[in-house]
Parts: structure tokens; sequence; C-alpha cells
């Protein structure tokens, strides 16, 4: 059979297999055994050697250690509530603006971004902390659902994330390391929630029905040194742990697989310090990780072993000739390959995303002139869209699961529909200024 009816094949079965419902890595993994039978003459002794050396290979990737040690440091951290001392800081220092609680949850979670990946964690935490005090005080449905979903999903792009680490144990580049990645994910993340929050503040202040001020007698309470002095004890410990895990990187002095092992040492610290450390906060926090990172690793290696056997069979080149082969412009092969990603992004979990598109699009951007780096984080900041993007949108649910009474989804899905618009304008400006991504990997690392 030609590579390019196997191509079409391939990825046909593989849309028509991920709606039956099954665990994706089982999905990917099927489908690749299928077509690997077929393309080799079920040479069964061959399949079975393919997959244990993926498998074996991935397991002796020293950079993907670092997966388990930041969920692990994410869970002890959600148990330590550092968030929630903080978003009570500054529910003091902005509530009194239009806007302000709003405001106040897009800068917890982008704080709270920087010290943990795990977005189910920000999401849920922030729902059921501020969602109700917001809703009493006469927030828009819509907007609280639209801000907490969003801003939560930061920390999957705002190192230290779990999905440049992954990135960077695919693409194998020394351009892609787990360090550049980290440096170049900073700008764009504050960006992003630099959008939320102009947006939030612009909005509420057109019309402030939708996010009014607390009372200024709620507001009173407080003096100006004592707001300071709050929002300063409740930034510490997360600044301190940012340091640890981001400093040590961005200085030199550690890997991302130490920086993440001193990270969960700092949140071990931290919830000591927090009274919070007991036998069943650490007993929940691992058996937490271990499913987290046995799902992650599963992922992992039923679509490392989809793109393999994809790439074997010539679909890699297929792809690439039909791209560029076609003539376009590479901004136009360039937005053909934003769009496939996004609408997959409304199907499917990003890691199997990664999975499947690293390994056939990095190297046609390589080859049409992009800078793999700035490339990568182009593909990162769309895949934040996957966690907001109807049907399939991770965030939504985790919001929902625990909203207050009276939402239902279309309440969710009219709310991130700003939101989901804001992050394409992140992504327009970082392809328009590219410096924005490649800055500061320059500055720390020299390339």
């Amino acid at each position: 059979m030609s590579a390019e009816f196997l191509t079409v094949a391939m990825f046909a079965t593989l849309l028509l297999a991920i709606p039956l419902g099954h665990p994706l890595a089982y999905t990917l993994a099927g489908v690749a055994t299928l077509f690997e039978l077929i393309d080799y003459g079920f040479n069964v002794t061959g399949l079975l050697m393919q997959f244990s050396n993926l498998a074996w290979g991935l397991m002796n990737n020293y950079t993907l250690v670092a997966i388990p040690l930041f969920i692990f440091m994410a869970n002890l951290l959600d148990c330590s509530k550092v968030s929630d001392e903080l978003f009570e800081a500054l529910y003091v220092v902005l509530g009194g603006l239009k806007g302000g609680l709003g405001l106040a949850v897009i800068a917890v979670c982008t704080v709270f971004a920087a010290t943990t990946g795990i977005i189910g964690a920000s999401v849920v935490g922030m729902t059921l902390l501020a969602a109700p005090p917001m809703i009493q005080r006469g927030y828009q449905k819509e907007l609280t659902a639209g801000l907490i979903c969003s801003a939560g999903s930061l920390g999957i792009l705002i190192p230290p994330s779990i999905m440049m680490v992954v990135f960077a144990g695919l693409a194998g580049m020394k351009e892609t390391t787990v360090g550049n990645l980290f440096a170049a994910a900073i700008i764009p993340g504050l960006i992003l929630s630099a959008l939320f929050m102009i947006y939030t503040w612009v909005r509420c202040s057109l019309d402030p029905t939708l996010g009014p001020p607390i009372s200024k007698e709620e507001a009173g309470k407080y003096s100006t040194a004592k707001k300071w002095g709050m929002t300063l004890r409740s930034l510490l410990p997360p600044a301190a742990l940012i340091f640890a895990v981001m400093g040590t990187i961005l200085l030199g002095v550690a890997t991302a697989t130490e920086a993440a092992a001193m990270g969960a040492s700092g949140a071990l610290i931290l919830a000591l310090v927090k009274r919070k450390l007991t036998w069943e906060v650490v007993r929940k926090a691992c058996v937490a990780t271990l499913k987290t990172t046995s799902m992650v690793m599963l992922l992992f290696i039923g679509g490392t072993f989809f793109s393999s056997v994809f790439l074997g069979m010539g679909g890699g080149d297929v792809v690439s000739d039909l791209l560029i082969g076609s003539g376009l412009n590479k901004w136009v092969i360039f937005g053909i390959m934003m769009l496939i990603v996004f609408i997959l992004g409304m199907f499917i979990d990003w890691a199997a995303i990664l999975l499947i598109t690293v390994p056939i699009f990095l190297p046609i951007a390589l080859d049409i002139g992009f800078d793999p780096l700035w490339f990568a984080m182009a593909l990162c900041v769309n895949l934040q869209c996957s966690f907001l993007t109807p049907p399939f949108g991770y965030a939504l649910f985790y919001f929902a699961g625990v909203a207050p009474p009276g939402y239902t989804m279309m309440h969710i899905y009219r709310g991130i529909v700003p939101f989901v618009i804001l992050q394409v304008i992140g992504l327009v400006i970082l392809t328009i200024f590219p410096q924005v991504v490649l800055w500061l990997p320059q500055l720390f690392f020299g390339q």
C-alpha cells in the first residue's frame, strides 16, 4: 500500500476510534499496532521489539523524571492552602476596584501557576474559594466562570510546566531543552495574564453591574499598612518556591529535574511550616502523584508508538510534501498547523496532541525556516486553548463539578468565549513579536 493511502487511513481510523470512549493511550497504541502490522506484513516479533524499545527508551529519559516531582510538588501545595491566603489578601487590596475580585483571582492563579502546573487543582481550588463570594457580590455568572477557567489554566503554560517537560522530551533538540522552554514561556504567560486582567477591568468599568466592587465599609476595615503586610506575608512563601525552581534553572545552578526535586522539597517544608503536613496529606499526595504520572506515561508510550509507526511508514513525509510542496507562503502553512492544533484541542488531551503533532510539525517548521523554540512556544500557547474550548475543555468540567448552585454548562460556555479570543490574541502577539519568546532564553542561556 502507498504511504499516502496509509497516512489517510491511519488518521481516519484514529478519528473514528476516539469517540468510542476508550482511554486515549490505548486508542493511540491500538491504532499504531494495527497499521504497523499492515505495513510490515503482520510481523508480530518486530512489532513487539519496536514497542518494547520505545517504552524502555522513555523510561530511561532523565528529563521525564521531573514530571512526578512537579506533580508531587503541586499536590503538596494544594494541601498547604498557599493560594487561599493570597486570595484573602488580594481580596482586601483589590476588592474595592470595579472587577477587583476578578483581578484578584487572575493574580492568584498567575502566582499559583508559577508554583504548580496542575490545572485541575487551580481551577477547582479557585472555584471553591472565589466563585461563591463573587456570585454573592453580584458578579455575572458567565464572567466568573470565564475568568476562573482561563486564569486557572495558566499553569499549563507558566513554568514550571509539565507540558514543557513533555515537549522537551519529544523534541530532543538543544534549542528546546526544558530550561529554554521554561525561560521562553515566562513572558507569553504573563502577557496572557495581563490580557485577562485588562479585559476584566475594562469590561467591569464599562458595566459595573458585571463585577461590582466590595462595599466601602468592608474595604475600609484594613489600613494601607495592614493590606501591604497581608500581601507580602502571603506572597513570600510562593516567591521563595518559585526562586527555588525557576531561579536555579535560569541561573544555571540546577537542571530541570534537580530543580523539580528542590521544588518538591520546598513544598514539603512549606506544608510543614503551615502545619498542614500529616501522614494522611503525604499519603494522598503520593497516591495522586502515582495516578497522574501513570496516566501521563501511559499516554506518552501510546502517543510515541503512534508517532513512530506513522513516521516509519512515511506519513511525516506525506504531510510535509503536502504542505511544503503546495507552494503556500510559510505563514499560511503556520496558520494551517495552528488551526489543526486548535481543532484537535476541542476533542483530545493536550498531551496526546503534542505526541501526535510535534514529530510531524516540528520538522516542517524547521524546513520552512522557523525558529524551533519560537514555534514550540506558539504550539504550547495554542494548546492552552484546549482547556477552554468546548465540547471537551477540561477546565470547563473542573469548574462545573464544584460550581455554586444555579450554574449550567451554557453559562460556562458563554463565559469562556472572550477568554479564548484573548488567548488567540496572545498567540498573534508572539507571532508578530518573536522576541517576546526569545529574549529571556537569549539573556539566560545565550541561545
